[in-house]
């Protein structure tokens, strides 16, 4: 009965809040806030505190109201208790609602209920004696909580508010803790923090540049850098010997989870060094962050693998290491049978490869469909497969082609057993590698093999110098073409360039590249090979490389270097499934902004400064 009057009571109140408006916000002025809500603990039990942040919760209990109090570091309850903070503070806690930004003066007491083991205070509250409302609030178009099912487009949209709930406000500190230590760390390893220009020369090799016009160079563009590569190779003939920097870069790509237009690395180069040096500071770096942000031992030294192995076993050169169903080659043993896709793509120069899914075998028909269209969207003409029911018969979509012996051949290669599902490609290698290295991915998902839990971490070296470009006709290079290859294939430039392999390396952590490097060529000589191997005249590498050929002829050290997406490090350290989770002001698919709508028109005076003139489309004109 005096919950309810007490509720009667306060009616009239919520009513005077809801006419008065958004006229209630009060000064600050002579409040000081001395903690954030978790850095309140039993130790300060019988003091008095100010804190401030965001009303989670409110709970009217009639004589009493509770709160929720929330900022960056946590929730802290707050109590109000008209005894306490007299009749006109209680009314004005009793208007307050959710994300009301509020202070309160109060004293911190042993929590007179059950404490709450799930929060870093609850063994604690405070009990208000002063309120001041900073600021009111309409409702949140979506709730101000971790693991929400809101449509992205819409928390995207409102990320301001998005970017209050505890789970994206821990991946965003977990950034910065993850540069601050970088920084720290490599500056005790002698490494320079130094700038490089955000406007520079468009050099585009690989990505599409993002350009700025010049007002004063009309006709003229500057390039967003996709990298600060040709710079941070002439502060080694500089001298500076390390650079680093947490460095913004842009490339105007198809977008996937783990891209962004915008993104940041961390960049580094080094003089005087191989690729073991680079290597060994890395691994140090990388163990360093693991143990300081997650508290996880890194095993070193790093696994190591050749790009080849990589594609062999697991039809990726970023493998996931966290589960097995590693490809198996088989041309050897279907070379000579009577399916025509198999031999067919054998004597075309290719090869046939297969995984084995346990457990799957008992898998419907209709889900076998469902994975060929898979693998068809990887490139594959299809997919054969072999089922091996629980009772050892075999179920195949060729086996009418294969002899009992070439089947039983084929099934021991995979080291098949009852309840297996075979799956088989067959085509040009770069095909069935990236068939199979998908399809292993998929299945594992399906299986639940991967762990979120587990950290997998895989150097892969001794990339292709340069790969085949169907679109151009020609070698291009697979890193830069300032990367250096093998020593041992350098008489393989000119006679066979496919069969080079370069100083290059990634670091790999679950199936994600995550960094990637490699030992650039300071020999005049093997540069002018190497762009001859790409096919640039010399009057084409010097108009688009002049300014860093001209600093090579005066004097270059052997370096070397690696970059890492900061933003795929910290997705995964943080256990997300999208960098959009772990980028303050993120875009979406589209390269857009949702929250400020950019790109957008801009004023034709703007456009005419620039000496740029908009094409309409058919589209724009018909409809104009």
């Amino acid at each position: 009965m005096y919950k309810l009057s007490g509720m009667l009571k306060y009616r009239k109140t919520d009513a005077i809040w809801q006419e008065r408006g958004n006229d209630m916000a009060e000064s600050m002025v002579g409040l000081k806030r001395t903690h954030r809500c978790t850095e309140v603990s039993a130790t300060n039990i019988g003091e008095t505190v100010t804190v401030m942040g965001w009303v989670q919760t409110r709970r009217n209990l009639g004589a009493l109201i509770f709160v929720d109090l929330r900022d960056r570091s946590g929730l802290l309850q707050i109590i109000f208790d008209e005894n306490t903070i007299g009749k006109e503070g209680f009314d004005k806690a009793y208007g307050i609602r959710n994300e009301f930004v509020i202070a309160v003066v109060g004293k911190v007491c042993k929590r007179s209920g059950a404490v709450n083991d799930n929060l870093k205070t609850g063994d604690i509250e405070i009990v208000a004696e002063q309120l001041r409302i900073l600021s009111e609030a309409q409702t949140p178009p979506f709730p101000i909580e971790a693991n929400i099912n809101t449509k992205e487009d819409l928390r995207l949209k409102y990320r301001c508010l998005d970017l209050r709930r505890p789970d994206i406000q821990s991946n965003i500190m977990m950034r910065s803790k993850v540069a601050t230590l970088t920084r720290a760390f490599l500056a005790n390893e002698g490494f320079l923090e130094i700038e490089t220009p955000m406007l520079t020369k468009s050099t585009p090799e690989g990505a599409r540049d993002y350009l700025v016009p010049s007002r004063v160079h009309p006709g003229k563009f500057y390039a967003l850098p996709q990298s600060p590569q040709l710079f941070k190779q002439m502060l080694m003939c500089s001298g500076y010997d390390r650079y680093m920097q947490i460095a913004r870069c842009f490339r105007d790509e198809d977008l996937r989870a783990d891209r962004q237009p915008e993104f940041t690395q961390i960049d580094m180069e080094l003089s005087f060094v191989d690729v073991d040096d680079v290597i060994d500071v890395n691994e140090r770096l990388l163990a360093y962050l693991f143990k300081e942000v997650l508290d996880i031992d890194v095993q070193l030294p790093i696994q190591r693998m050749t790009w080849q192995e990589a594609m062999d076993r697991f039809g990726s050169d970023k493998p996931d290491l966290r589960f097995g169903m590693e490809l198996v080659n088989v041309t050897d043993v279907v070379k000579d049978c009577g399916f025509g896709v198999f031999t067919g793509a054998i004597e075309n120069g290719g090869s046939v490869r297969g995984i084995n899914a346990k457990t799957l075998g008992g898998m419907p028909r209709k889900k076998i469909d469902a994975l060929v269209d898979f693998a068809k969207g990887y490139g594959a003409k299809g997919l054969a497969y072999i089922a091996i029911h629980e009772d050892g018969t075999v179920k195949s979509s060729f086996a009418k082609f294969m002899t009992e012996e070439q089947m039983d051949a084929l099934v021991k290669a995979m080291d098949g057993q009852a309840g297996d599902l075979l799956l088989f490609a067959a085509d040009r290698n770069k095909i069935v590698y990236s068939v199979l290295g998908a399809l292993r991915v998929e299945l594992a998902g399906q299986l639940g093999l991967i762990d979120k839990n587990e950290f997998k971490f895989l150097w892969v070296t001794e990339f292709p110098q340069f790969e085949w470009s169907d679109e151009e006709e020609r070698f291009v290079a697979m890193h830069h073409p300032f990367t250096m290859p093998m020593d041992e294939d350098l008489d393989k430039l000119e006679s066979d360039p496919g069969a080079v392999r370069a100083k290059a390396y990634d670091i790999v952590l679950n199936g994600t590249e995550i960094g990637g490097g490699s030992v650039r060529i300071h020999q005049a000589d093997v540069q002018q090979r190497m762009f001859k191997a790409l096919g640039l005249t010399e009057e084409v590498a010097n108009e688009k490389f002049g300014f860093l050929l001209d600093a090579f002829k005066y004097g270059v050290p052997p370096h070397a270097g690696l970059a890492y997406g900061l933003d795929r490090l910290v997705m995964i350290m943080a256990k997300c499934d999208s960098i959009r989770d772990v980028i303050a002001f993120p875009k979406v698919k589209d390269a857009s902004c949702l929250l400020t709508n950019a790109p957008d028109v801009v004023d034709a005076k703007q456009l005419e400064e620039l000496s740029i003139a908009i094409n309409e489309s058919e589209d724009e004109e018909t409809q104009a």
